[in-house]
């Protein structure tokens, strides 16, 4: 196998008299294979080996009873395929991987050594044929080779080289969705649960959760896993490893507790580790958060927001103090923090902001002042959750939205972002927090304030999203700012061009029912202001909404009636 021999022989032309010797009736086979086993474990032999017309005779060798030949073809064939487009192309062409899942069916059940040996090479020589190869993958899939796998894994679980095979051949398969739906058959959980409460090394951990990881993505396995202990082997990890700086304890703490996350994505495994709010694995979760790992509070804060994904679950958690822990955690991190910790907590505490009820005690534990703390932040992912759960808490809450409203600082940084063209996430939020200040206090005082930030052309902007969502959220806002303080906002609504942009709206037939709606509702404000009822006439209003009148939503048609004779007593 050392590359000058390699060279020699590639040289001689003997890998081309090779083909003609791999015969079964040859007493050499095993040795010819044997020779192009070692060759081909240098890179620039394997085309060479595919050129020579190996790989055909090769395949037809599987056929053949002897356990040597056997053994000898499937290590040729395992490193011609090794990182070689050619070589897997060549074995997809001769049929080799059919098989060789033939031949693990048929051996799976035997324990004797000779049987372990040969099936760790064809389970070598699979992986190496469909490494990062998708189309080779699905092949091994529609052949049905996952379920053999899972049954031979949990036969052979003593045999460590064998195990590993099987580990790395399923980390090759779990990236694929097709691959997931036929793990959710078998008892994969179960048999990687025992396989990893047995592991002491590091190496041998790391292995199991390359293939966990991708599995736990599926919501039956990630129930599985959790029926079959792994939270449990999780959690004692985190505790053996969580004080400790040795690099592999530093690593093993983090996919453990990041597994655990991700087990509590699905809805039934995290509804099944609440228990109501009394389960033990939920109270260890809520210990991580007071942690000086920084990895472990990210790990306890986005546990927290994954639990808090139902009303039941976020009602419970408020009332037994989880906001308090989270604004601590806040706290720890307001002067040059963790930014991943930071997003984290405030998705925790959006979504604990959900519930109507919550909204009130999160407010007056002081949840607004402590999100507040963040808005100097230049980080899109934090702006962007500061956003959304302060929306999520002035919600119908008159007397929250006016305070914040009146908040000039916040709201010059509102207006700042709504121009964060680089991040449409935090521009989208800025604008539906900006709408909901005024939607909710229906306070003059905001009104007022959003005007003097230069707000309104935003408004404005908004009404024309592609959510209509969004656009509806903008002409409610802007309805009320014509009724409130029309004279306030009248150069502004005239200068971004609002009149002119609710007529679009209400010509466009594309334009939702709510939208043609408000619109009007709008246009009925809007006269109220000399500048503004002089656009109106100056535009075909009456033309569009006479139109509107025979809509097939009703409340559209009555409004079309009342806004027509609004405008004909106004011109």
């Amino acid at each position: 196998s050392d590359m000058e021999t390699s060279e020699k022989i590639q040289k001689s032309g003997v890998l081309q008299v090779f083909a003609s010797l791999l015969t079964p009736q040859s007493s050499c086979t095993a040795k010819v294979a044997n020779i192009i086993a070692e060759v081909a474990r240098n890179e620039f032999m394997r085309n060479p080996c595919v050129d020579a017309g190996l790989v055909p005779p090769l395949v037809q060798l599987l056929n053949c009873k002897d356990q040597e030949v056997l053994l000898q073809t499937g290590r040729a064939l395992g490193n011609i395929c090794y990182d070689s487009h050619e070589g897997r192309n060549a074995v997809d062409h001769a049929g080799g991987a059919h098989i060789v899942v033939d031949h693990i069916r048929s051996l799976c059940s035997k324990t004797d050594p000779a049987s372990e040996k040969l099936l760790t090479v064809f389970c070598g020589m699979l992986m190496n044929y469909s490494n990062e190869n998708d189309t080779l993958q699905s092949q091994l899939i529609n052949m049905g080779v996952i379920p053999t796998l899972v049954k031979l894994l949990g036969i052979h679980c003593q045999n460590a080289a064998l195990t590993e095979m099987c580990l790395v051949a399923f980390g090759n398969l779990a990236e694929l969705e097709s691959s997931k739906e036929q793990f959710a058959y078998t008892n994969i959980a179960e048999e990687l649960v025992k396989l990893f409460k047995k592991q002491i090394e590091h190496d041998k951990k790391e292995m199991i959760f390359e293939v966990l990881a991708p599995l736990a993505e599926n919501d039956v396995i990630k129930l599985q896993l959790v029926e079959a202990g792994l939270v449990e082997c999780l959690l004692e990890i985190v505790q053996k490893t969580v004080d400790s700086d040795k690099e592999e304890d530093v690593a093993e703490l983090k996919t453990a507790s990041d597994l655990m996350v991700l087990l509590l994505l699905g809805d039934e495994s995290m509804q099944k580790l609440f228990e109501g709010g009394k389960g033990s694995v939920f109270q260890r979760v809520l210990s991580w958060i007071p942690s000086n790992s920084h990895q472990l509070q990210l790990a306890g804060a986005l546990a927290i927001a994954n639990f808090a994904r139902n009303d039941g679950n976020c009602i419970h958690m408020v009332d037994n103090g989880i906001v308090q822990k989270l604004m601590d955690l806040l706290d720890r991190h307001v002067e040059d923090g963790n930014v991943t910790v930071q997003h984290a907590a405030l998705s925790a505490l959006r979504n604990l902001a959900i519930p109507v009820v919550n909204k009130a005690k999160m407010l007056s534990a002081g949840v607004a002042e402590a999100v507040l703390k963040f808005l100097r932040s230049e980080m899109p992912p934090v702006q962007f959750k500061l956003l959304g759960t302060l929306r999520m808490l002035i919600d119908a809450q008159a007397e929250a939205a006016e305070q914040l409203g009146k908040n000039v600082k916040l709201v010059e940084r509102l207006v700042e972002w709504c121009e964060a063209k680089d991040h449409a996430g935090v521009m989208g939020e800025s604008n539906r927090l900006l709408s909901a200040l005024i939607r909710h206090s229906k306070s003059k005082d905001v009104i007022r304030t959003i005007v003097q930030s230069g707000g309104i052309k935003h408004l404005v902007t908004m009404a024309t999203s592609e959510h209509v969502i969004m656009q509806n959220e903008a002409l409610v806002a802007l309805a009320l700012i014509a009724a409130l303080e029309l004279v306030t906002a009248e150069k502004d609504l005239e200068n971004a061009q609002l009149v002119q942009i609710l007529h679009r709206l209400l010509a466009d037939d594309r334009s939702a029912p709510e939208i043609k709606y408000n619109s009007m509702v709008l246009i009925c404000a809007l006269i109220g202001s000399e500048p503004l009822q002089k656009e109106v006439q100056s535009m075909a209003f009456l033309e569009v909404i006479s139109k509107l009148r025979s809509h097939e939503n009703k409340t559209v048609a009555q409004q079309a009636s009342l806004t027509e004779q609004r405008l004909a007593v106004e011109s």
